[in-house]
Formats: C-alpha cells, sequence, structure tokens
C-alpha cells in the first residue's frame, strides 16, 4: 500500500451555511431571505421543504462543535445570515443576531478552532431582493455596510474571510438557469448580477484593507472540469467555454482586472453584454489573500451545434456518480487546480468545498458510508498530487458536516459526514467521519 503523507502545516476542516443549518428563520430578530420566500413558494423545492428548523444550529451549535472538537479540526467555515444581523438590509443592527455568532465564535475558539467566516452564502435579505437586488448597484453599498459592520464586530476573533460563496450560483444558476433564489432566467441579469457580485467583493477587500483588519480574505468560487472528447478544435473551444463559465470569468477580473474577452464576445452573440462603469475594474482587481476553491465534479464534453449556452455537450463516458447524479471525477480535480494555478499564479488555496451525496441511512446506530470515504480518499489523492506540482493548498475543508437543507433538492440529498434526522435532529457519526478524523490525525492515509 503506498501511503498519502501531507505536509505538517496542512490545515484540516469543515464546512457549513447559515441557511442549510441554522433553522430559527423567524426567532432572535431575524429578517425574511430570498430562501425563506423561494423555498415558499411551490414547485422550486423538492417536497416543498424549506430551512425553517433545518439542522436546529441556530439553538444545537455547541453540540456541532463538540462534534468538531471530537474530529479534530483546525478550522470550521461556516456563514452569516444577513438578515440575521439587519433585518432591513441595512439600517438597524440586531443586537441578538451578533451576539448569536459572538457565541458560536467563542466557543470555536475555546477549543481550539479557527473560525472561517463567509459573509454572503446566498442568504440575501429580501427587503433587498424586492429592491432589486443585485442588479441594483445599491446593493454593492449595502453589502460593505454589512462586511464593515462583521469586521469591526469581530476583529481579533475571525481572522478568515470570504466574501462570496459560489458567485457562479448567486448569478448564473440563480438568475439564468434559475433553479436557486430568486429563481430568475434572463442571461443579462445573470450578467449584470455576477459584475456586481464582483464590485462588491472587491469595495469589501478594499474596506478589509481601510480598516487594518488583522487577518486574511478572499472569496470562494465553484469549479467544474470539462475535458475535452478529442483534440479537435471545436471540442477544445466548447470545453473552454465550459470551463470559462466557471473559472475564466470569476478568475479574471480578479487575478487579470479583466473578464476573458472570448467570453465577452460569446454572451454578446446571445444578447447578453457587460455594463462596466468607470474604475469597477480596479475595484474588482484588489490583491487577496487567498482563494477558497469548491469543487464537487467535472466531465467529458465535445461541441454539439445549440446545445446549451455554449455549443456544449456533456458526454457521459461510464464515470461511477454519487446520488444527487454528479460525476465522480477526482482526476478533474487535480486538472482544476493545476490548471488554476498555472494561469493565476501562486495564490494560497484552501479548498473550501469538496464532498458528495449518498444517502446512507442508520443501521443499529452506525451510518456506512463507505462510498462517501471512498470518495473523499480519491479526492485527497487528486489534492496531494496538486500539491506535489506546485500547487500552493494551505488546507482542505470537506462539504459538510452535518446533511442539511440542500438548496432546491431539499432534505432529500445528504452531504454530511454526520447523519441528522430531520424529525428529532439527532446527530449521528458516519464512518466517513471516523475515516477523516484519523486522516486529521494522522496526517495521512493509504491507498
Amino acid at each position: 500500500m503506498a501511503i498519502i503523507q501531507f505536509p505538517k502545516d496542512m490545515k484540516w476542516g469543515v464546512a457549513t451555511a447559515s441557511y442549510q443549518i441554522e433553522g430559527a428563520v423567524k426567532e432572535g430578530g431575524r429578517g425574511p431571505s430570498i430562501w425563506d420566500t423561494f423555498s415558499k413558494t411551490p414547485g422550486k423545492v423538492v417536497n416543498g421543504d424549506n430551512g425553517d428548523v433545518a439542522c436546529g444550529s441556530y439553538y444545537k451549535y455547541g453540540e456541532d462543535i463538540e462534534i468538531m472538537d471530537d474530529l479534530g479540526v483546525d478550522y470550521y467555515r461556516f456563514s452569516v445570515a444577513w438578515p440575521r444581523i439587519f433585518p432591513n438590509g441595512t439600517g438597524e443592527v440586531n443586537q441578538e443576531g451578533l451576539n448569536y455568532y459572538h457565541n458560536l465564535v467563542d466557543r470555536l475558539l475555546e477549543k481550539g478552532i479557527e473560525p472561517m467566516c463567509t459573509l454572503y452564502h446566498w442568504d440575501l435579505p429580501q427587503v433587498i431582493q424586492d429592491n432589486g437586488g443585485w442588479d441594483n448597484r445599491e446593493t454593492i453599498d449595502a453589502f460593505v455596510e454589512y462586511a464593515d459592520l462583521m469586521f469591526k464586530e469581530f476583529e481579533g476573533k475571525i481572522k478568515y474571510w470570504i466574501t462570496f460563496n459560489e458567485p457562479w450560483c448567486v448569478s448564473f444558476l440563480s438568475n439564468f438557469i434559475g433553479a436557486h433564489a430568486p429563481g430568475n432566467k434572463d442571461l443579462q441579469l445573470a450578467v449584470n448580477v455576477a459584475h456586481h457580485l464582483h464590485v462588491a467583493h472587491g469595495k469589501t477587500v478594499i474596506r478589509f484593507r481601510e480598516l487594518g483588519m488583522e487577518g486574511k480574505i478572499g472569496y470562494a468560487p465553484n469549479v467544474e472540469w470539462n475535458e475535452p472528447y478529442s483534440d479537435k478544435q471545436e471540442d477544445i473551444d466548447a470545453c473552454n467555454r465550459a470551463n470559462a463559465f466557471f473559472i475564466d470569468w470569476f478568475f479574471d477580473p480578479v487575478f487579470k482586472g479583466s473578464y476573458p474577452q472570448f467570453m465577452v464576445d460569446w454572451f454578446a452573440t446571445k444578447g447578453a453584454t457587460l455594463n462596466i462603469q468607470d474604475g469597477d475594474m480596479e475595484t474588482i482587481s484588489q490583491p487577496i489573500d487567498f482563494i477558497g476553491i469548491n469543487y464537487y465534479t467535472g466531465s467529458v464534453g465535445r461541441y454539439k451545434e445549440n446545445e446549451g449556452l455554449f455549443d456544449h455537450e456533456r458526454v457521459d463516458t461510464g464515470y461511477q456518480k454519487t446520488d444527487i447524479g454528479w460525476n465522480i471525477y477526482p482526476e478533474g480535480f487535480y486538472k482544476v487546480l493545476t490548471h488554476i494555478s498555472k494561469t493565476y499564479g501562486d495564490v494560497p488555496i484552501y479548498i473550501t468545498e469538496n464532498g458528495s451525496c449518498y444517502n446512507d441511512e442508520p443501521e443499529n446506530g452506525q451510518v456506512k458510508d463507505e462510498r462517501r470515504t471512498e470518495y473523499l480518499r480519491q479526492h485527497l489523492v487528486s489534492l496531494h498530487r496538486a500539491m506535489e506540482n506546485g500547487v500552493n493548498i494551505k488546507g482542505y475543508l470537506t462539504w459538510s458536516l452535518l446533511d442539511n437543507f440542500e438548496w432546491a433538492e431539499g432534505y432529500s440529498m445528504r452531504f454530511g459526514i454526520v447523519h441528522v434526522n430531520y424529525r428529532t435532529l439527532e446527530r449521528t457519526k458516519k464512518d466517513s467521519f471516523y475515516w477523516y478524523k484519523q486522516t486529521i490525525a494522522n496526517n495521512f492515509f493509504e491507498v
């Protein structure tokens, strides 16, 4: 057997998101978010599920931290619910909401767990959406106001900040494909939203620097890898467009100060144009301290005229799939990480999400989720390969600590290394939890 040994300074962790685990949506002074509205719109979420209760972590965060302490993690990545801090989006601050996150962070620090805070993991205050949401540039200023308060409140406590989680999902999945809140299907709107997210990210980084904050700040795009089916130029071009949809469109502005021209031109053929104001690109391209990378899947693709947005067809070449139907493609993890490193330089990378959906249930108090353990093992091998190839990986945080509200899939899909009984909220550590615990303790595993 081969041993996969990680560096001594490798950091390990788990990740969650506020709307997916907290519940208590009408408690503690919290205002409504777009996900409260979307999930209660008939036909939007499987089984009509919503996040009203979720995992009950608003009350059970202490138990969750005990579980993390047992796991032995270095980092806990969580997100703050913007409407729990500003129920009206801006203006009056909800002290109860701040107190909740202070209690959470204080308990983490007592256990020696480093908090990694995501400012935006999709729960936009509904009142802001009613005023145009991310299509309205006033939302940029509202977000910076919110971020400014959080920086000041948690100075010295939180040292790792993420501005936005998966801006592709916030823009294209939510406003072009329409699968997530607020559920629009308008390419021009999605392009507008993506740009405004970039500007909000840049302005938040500027504010962080102006305040002289101790710590580091970055963002966490989701990426996929599309491998060309053949070496035909049309297949290569189709996959380049499909990859750029996730990578170039959300990396080039931050690291190069411009959008990829071939994508600008392609969107223009579809009737969508960029509306860039003076100073936007300089704002967006502020230096950041790290990138968070969320990776789950990828595919082999080829050119097919009029297929989807990019004349790109995914080809099922026989990959095994998780229970949500996503290809298991660890080779793509290695390829996308090396591509990002070569294209955008030696910026430190944290894997802020990587995990798998398997809907195994407890039997006699045990959850035998060997498939999840194997998924983690395969992807950590690919991560190690990338590190051996010079990619500047600082840490790995698996998704997710808990089974939770899986957005449009409701409670039908389970990503956790800890099982949650959604009736009783009982937590059960899965076999993958114990494998991950051993990997963290040893800093290596065998393959």
